[in-house]
Protein backbone atom coordinates (compact mmCIF):
# COMPACT_ATOMS: atom_id res chain seq x y z
CA UNK A 1 0.00 0.00 0.00
CA UNK A 2 1.23 3.32 -0.92
CA UNK A 3 1.44 6.21 1.89
CA UNK A 4 0.88 9.70 1.56
CA UNK A 5 3.74 12.11 3.39
CA UNK A 6 1.30 14.56 3.83
CA UNK A 7 -0.41 15.74 6.40
CA UNK A 8 -3.35 16.89 4.34
CA UNK A 9 -5.14 13.86 2.46
CA UNK A 10 -5.40 15.24 -1.42
CA UNK A 11 -9.18 15.54 -2.78
CA UNK A 12 -10.75 12.33 -4.28
CA UNK A 13 -11.39 13.24 -7.55
CA UNK A 14 -14.68 12.13 -9.54
CA UNK A 15 -14.70 9.05 -11.01
CA UNK A 16 -17.35 5.95 -12.71
CA UNK A 17 -16.65 2.45 -13.98
CA UNK A 18 -18.57 0.28 -15.61
CA UNK A 19 -19.05 -3.35 -14.65
CA UNK A 20 -19.90 -4.60 -18.01
CA UNK A 21 -21.57 -8.05 -18.11
CA UNK A 22 -23.63 -11.33 -20.36
CA UNK A 23 -25.32 -14.12 -20.11
CA UNK A 24 -22.87 -16.97 -20.94
CA UNK A 25 -23.54 -19.56 -22.86
CA UNK A 26 -25.24 -22.73 -21.54
CA UNK A 27 -25.05 -22.15 -18.27
CA UNK A 28 -26.76 -18.46 -17.97
CA UNK A 29 -24.59 -16.91 -15.49
CA UNK A 30 -23.75 -13.30 -15.88
CA UNK A 31 -20.06 -13.08 -16.70
CA UNK A 32 -17.78 -9.90 -16.38
CA UNK A 33 -15.82 -8.11 -18.56
CA UNK A 34 -12.53 -7.00 -17.30
CA UNK A 35 -9.69 -5.57 -18.37
CA UNK A 36 -5.90 -5.91 -17.17
CA UNK A 37 -3.55 -2.24 -16.88
CA UNK A 38 -0.18 -1.89 -18.19
CA UNK A 39 2.23 -2.49 -15.89
CA UNK A 40 3.62 0.87 -16.79
CA UNK A 41 -0.17 2.17 -14.84
CA UNK A 42 0.56 5.10 -11.86
CA UNK A 43 -2.49 3.17 -10.33
CA UNK A 44 -3.52 -0.52 -9.85
CA UNK A 45 -0.97 -1.54 -12.32
CA UNK A 46 -0.82 -5.21 -13.75
CA UNK A 47 -4.46 -5.45 -12.30
CA UNK A 48 -7.66 -6.68 -13.62
CA UNK A 49 -10.23 -3.98 -13.26
CA UNK A 50 -13.43 -2.69 -14.67
CA UNK A 51 -13.60 -0.08 -17.75
CA UNK A 52 -13.42 3.55 -16.08
CA UNK A 53 -11.81 6.46 -15.18
CA UNK A 54 -11.90 10.21 -13.95
CA UNK A 55 -14.59 12.78 -15.01
CA UNK A 56 -13.77 15.02 -18.13
CA UNK A 57 -14.56 18.95 -17.32
CA UNK A 58 -17.16 18.27 -20.55
CA UNK A 59 -18.96 14.98 -18.87
CA UNK A 60 -22.35 16.15 -17.94
CA UNK A 61 -22.62 13.80 -15.04
CA UNK A 62 -20.99 10.68 -13.61
CA UNK A 63 -23.41 8.35 -15.96
CA UNK A 64 -22.02 10.54 -19.03
CA UNK A 65 -18.18 9.51 -17.65
CA UNK A 66 -19.04 5.94 -17.38
CA UNK A 67 -20.41 5.45 -20.95
CA UNK A 68 -17.54 7.57 -22.40
CA UNK A 69 -14.89 5.52 -20.36
CA UNK A 70 -16.56 1.75 -21.25
CA UNK A 71 -16.14 3.53 -24.87
CA UNK A 72 -12.59 5.08 -24.79
CA UNK A 73 -11.31 1.41 -23.11
CA UNK A 74 -13.36 -1.18 -23.99
CA UNK A 75 -14.85 0.33 -27.14
CA UNK A 76 -17.91 -0.57 -26.65
CA UNK A 77 -20.89 1.86 -27.49
CA UNK A 78 -24.14 2.44 -25.13
CA UNK A 79 -26.43 4.03 -27.28
CA UNK A 80 -29.60 4.89 -29.54
CA UNK A 81 -28.16 4.33 -33.08
CA UNK A 82 -26.70 2.14 -35.22
CA UNK A 83 -23.11 2.78 -35.79
CA UNK A 84 -20.69 0.84 -38.69
CA UNK A 85 -18.22 -0.85 -36.71
CA UNK A 86 -15.85 1.12 -38.97
CA UNK A 87 -16.41 4.22 -37.60
CA UNK A 88 -16.64 3.03 -33.72
CA UNK A 89 -13.06 2.16 -34.12
CA UNK A 90 -12.53 5.81 -35.47
CA UNK A 91 -14.20 7.61 -32.80
CA UNK A 92 -12.58 5.40 -30.46
CA UNK A 93 -9.32 7.26 -31.51
CA UNK A 94 -10.56 10.20 -31.69
CA UNK A 95 -12.25 10.15 -27.88
CA UNK A 96 -8.83 8.91 -26.83
CA UNK A 97 -7.24 12.34 -28.47
CA UNK A 98 -9.87 14.61 -26.65
CA UNK A 99 -12.73 14.55 -28.88
CA UNK A 100 -16.01 14.44 -27.98
CA UNK A 101 -18.15 11.18 -27.66
CA UNK A 102 -21.20 13.44 -27.38
CA UNK A 103 -20.54 15.57 -30.38
CA UNK A 104 -19.10 12.56 -32.62
CA UNK A 105 -22.22 10.40 -31.21
CA UNK A 106 -24.69 13.39 -32.42
CA UNK A 107 -23.31 13.91 -35.87
CA UNK A 108 -24.61 10.70 -36.42
CA UNK A 109 -27.95 10.98 -35.16
CA UNK A 110 -26.93 8.50 -32.34
CA UNK A 111 -27.67 9.90 -28.55
CA UNK A 112 -25.38 8.00 -25.50
CA UNK A 113 -27.99 6.22 -23.57
CA UNK A 114 -27.29 6.21 -20.02
CA UNK A 115 -30.24 5.24 -19.04
CA UNK A 116 -29.18 1.10 -19.07
CA UNK A 117 -26.41 2.06 -16.40
CA UNK A 118 -27.45 0.94 -13.04
CA UNK A 119 -25.80 2.16 -9.98
CA UNK A 120 -24.13 -0.30 -7.91
CA UNK A 121 -21.19 1.17 -6.02
CA UNK A 122 -19.56 4.27 -4.39
CA UNK A 123 -16.22 3.79 -3.71
CA UNK A 124 -13.55 6.03 -1.86
CA UNK A 125 -9.94 5.95 -2.25
CA UNK A 126 -8.42 5.83 1.05
CA UNK A 127 -6.67 8.65 2.19
CA UNK A 128 -3.44 7.78 2.55
CA UNK A 129 -2.81 7.14 -0.90
CA UNK A 130 -1.64 9.98 -3.27
CA UNK A 131 -3.76 8.86 -6.19
CA UNK A 132 -7.57 9.43 -4.91
CA UNK A 133 -10.94 8.85 -6.42
CA UNK A 134 -14.17 8.93 -6.19
CA UNK A 135 -15.73 6.10 -7.86
CA UNK A 136 -19.48 5.18 -8.72
CA UNK A 137 -19.70 1.91 -10.27
CA UNK A 138 -22.58 0.87 -12.64
CA UNK A 139 -23.81 -2.17 -14.01
CA UNK A 140 -24.86 -2.45 -17.63
CA UNK A 141 -25.40 -5.01 -20.31
CA UNK A 142 -23.40 -5.77 -23.13
CA UNK A 143 -25.22 -4.19 -26.51
CA UNK A 144 -25.93 -7.24 -29.27
CA UNK A 145 -23.75 -6.74 -31.91
CA UNK A 146 -20.79 -5.30 -29.85
CA UNK A 147 -17.28 -7.05 -29.00
CA UNK A 148 -15.59 -5.08 -26.40
CA UNK A 149 -11.62 -5.10 -26.90
CA UNK A 150 -8.50 -3.40 -24.73
CA UNK A 151 -6.45 -0.66 -26.04
CA UNK A 152 -3.05 -1.72 -25.83
CA UNK A 153 -1.92 1.34 -24.46
CA UNK A 154 -3.41 1.84 -20.88
CA UNK A 155 -4.64 -1.96 -21.00
CA UNK A 156 -2.97 -5.49 -21.85
CA UNK A 157 -5.45 -7.98 -21.51
CA UNK A 158 -8.75 -8.49 -21.08
CA UNK A 159 -11.13 -11.60 -19.91
CA UNK A 160 -14.84 -12.78 -19.23
CA UNK A 161 -14.68 -14.03 -15.91
CA UNK A 162 -18.00 -15.17 -13.61
CA UNK A 163 -17.26 -13.40 -9.90
CA UNK A 164 -17.52 -16.92 -8.18
CA UNK A 165 -14.17 -17.83 -11.20
CA UNK A 166 -12.80 -14.22 -10.28
CA UNK A 167 -12.63 -15.08 -6.16
CA UNK A 168 -10.88 -18.33 -6.67
CA UNK A 169 -8.40 -16.42 -8.70
CA UNK A 170 -7.91 -13.28 -6.89
CA UNK A 171 -4.29 -13.59 -6.06
CA UNK A 172 -4.04 -14.56 -10.54
CA UNK A 173 -6.07 -11.75 -11.03
CA UNK A 174 -4.51 -8.98 -8.92
CA UNK A 175 -8.01 -8.12 -8.27
CA UNK A 176 -8.17 -4.21 -5.79
CA UNK A 177 -9.92 -3.72 -3.28
CA UNK A 178 -13.16 -2.44 -4.76
CA UNK A 179 -13.27 -5.42 -7.56
CA UNK A 180 -12.45 -8.05 -5.00
CA UNK A 181 -15.34 -6.78 -2.76
CA UNK A 182 -17.60 -6.43 -6.01
CA UNK A 183 -17.29 -9.47 -6.93
CA UNK A 184 -18.02 -11.30 -3.52
CA UNK A 185 -21.36 -8.99 -4.10
CA UNK A 186 -22.03 -10.08 -7.09
CA UNK A 187 -21.84 -13.58 -6.79
CA UNK A 188 -25.21 -15.11 -5.85
CA UNK A 189 -26.85 -12.51 -7.82
CA UNK A 190 -24.76 -13.67 -10.65
CA UNK A 191 -25.01 -17.48 -10.51
CA UNK A 192 -29.07 -16.73 -11.43
CA UNK A 193 -28.01 -14.66 -14.73
CA UNK A 194 -27.79 -11.26 -15.81
CA UNK A 195 -31.65 -10.52 -14.39
CA UNK A 196 -30.87 -11.09 -10.92
CA UNK A 197 -27.60 -8.90 -11.27
CA UNK A 198 -29.61 -5.92 -12.51
CA UNK A 199 -32.42 -6.48 -9.77
CA UNK A 200 -29.54 -6.52 -7.20
CA UNK A 201 -28.01 -3.37 -8.58
CA UNK A 202 -31.84 -2.03 -8.18
CA UNK A 203 -32.01 -2.96 -4.36
CA UNK A 204 -28.18 -1.43 -4.30
CA UNK A 205 -29.77 1.74 -5.78
CA UNK A 206 -32.40 1.93 -2.63
CA UNK A 207 -29.11 2.44 0.15
CA UNK A 208 -26.50 4.10 -1.54
CA UNK A 209 -23.63 4.68 0.92
CA UNK A 210 -19.89 5.56 0.29
CA UNK A 211 -17.59 2.96 1.06
CA UNK A 212 -13.91 4.29 2.29
CA UNK A 213 -11.42 1.79 3.72
CA UNK A 214 -9.43 2.80 6.82
CA UNK A 215 -5.90 0.80 7.32
CA UNK A 216 -4.96 -0.87 10.74
CA UNK A 217 -2.48 -3.51 11.90
CA UNK A 218 -4.63 -7.08 11.91
CA UNK A 219 -4.11 -9.88 13.75
CA UNK A 220 -2.17 -12.55 12.47
CA UNK A 221 1.47 -14.57 12.84
CA UNK A 222 3.08 -11.49 11.97
CA UNK A 223 0.66 -8.70 12.21
CA UNK A 224 -0.51 -7.56 8.83
CA UNK A 225 -1.51 -3.62 7.59
CA UNK A 226 -4.77 -4.38 5.93
CA UNK A 227 -7.68 -2.19 5.35
CA UNK A 228 -10.98 -2.25 7.16
CA UNK A 229 -14.42 -1.72 5.80
CA UNK A 230 -17.11 1.17 7.32
CA UNK A 231 -19.04 -1.80 9.36
CA UNK A 232 -16.18 -3.64 10.64
CA UNK A 233 -16.62 -3.23 14.49
CA UNK A 234 -12.63 -1.55 14.68
CA UNK A 235 -13.66 1.12 11.52
CA UNK A 236 -13.59 3.55 14.24
CA UNK A 237 -10.16 3.31 15.58
CA UNK A 238 -8.81 2.38 12.12
CA UNK A 239 -6.68 5.22 10.51
CA UNK A 240 -7.46 7.44 7.86
CA UNK A 241 -10.27 9.47 7.05
CA UNK A 242 -13.66 7.49 6.81
CA UNK A 243 -17.43 7.54 6.51
CA UNK A 244 -18.94 5.27 9.23
CA UNK A 245 -21.52 2.98 7.96
CA UNK A 246 -24.44 1.25 10.47
CA UNK A 247 -23.95 -2.28 10.82
CA UNK A 248 -27.93 -2.62 10.26
CA UNK A 249 -27.33 -0.84 6.69
CA UNK A 250 -27.98 -3.24 4.10
CA UNK A 251 -24.62 -3.51 2.37
CA UNK A 252 -23.34 -4.02 5.89
CA UNK A 253 -22.67 -7.96 5.24
CA UNK A 254 -20.20 -10.47 4.56
CA UNK A 255 -16.08 -9.91 5.17
CA UNK A 256 -15.21 -6.81 6.11
CA UNK A 257 -11.25 -6.58 6.12
CA UNK A 258 -8.91 -7.19 3.03
CA UNK A 259 -5.31 -7.92 3.67
CA UNK A 260 -2.44 -7.58 1.26
CA UNK A 261 0.80 -9.67 0.64
CA UNK A 262 2.91 -10.18 -2.05
CA UNK A 263 0.78 -12.01 -3.61
CA UNK A 264 -2.51 -9.79 -3.58
CA UNK A 265 -5.35 -8.99 -1.80
CA UNK A 266 -7.55 -11.41 0.67
CA UNK A 267 -11.12 -10.73 1.83
CA UNK A 268 -11.06 -11.67 5.15
CA UNK A 269 -13.84 -11.98 8.14
CA UNK A 270 -13.81 -10.14 11.25
CA UNK A 271 -12.39 -13.03 13.85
Amino acid sequence: MATNPSDVPPQPRDAAAVILIRERAVSGEAEIFMLRRHSGASFMARSYVFPGGTADPGDRDLEETAVRELFEEAGVLLGHGVVPSTSLTGWRRQVRDGASLVALAASAGVRLDTETLHYFAHWITPSFERKRFSARFFIAKLPSGQTPSFDNLETVDQIWVTPEEALKRTRELRLPPPQLRTMYDLREAAARGPSAVIELSQRRACHPHPIMPRVMELPGDPPRLGLVLPWDPDYTTATGEGIEMPVDHPLARGPSRLILDDDGWELVEFQ
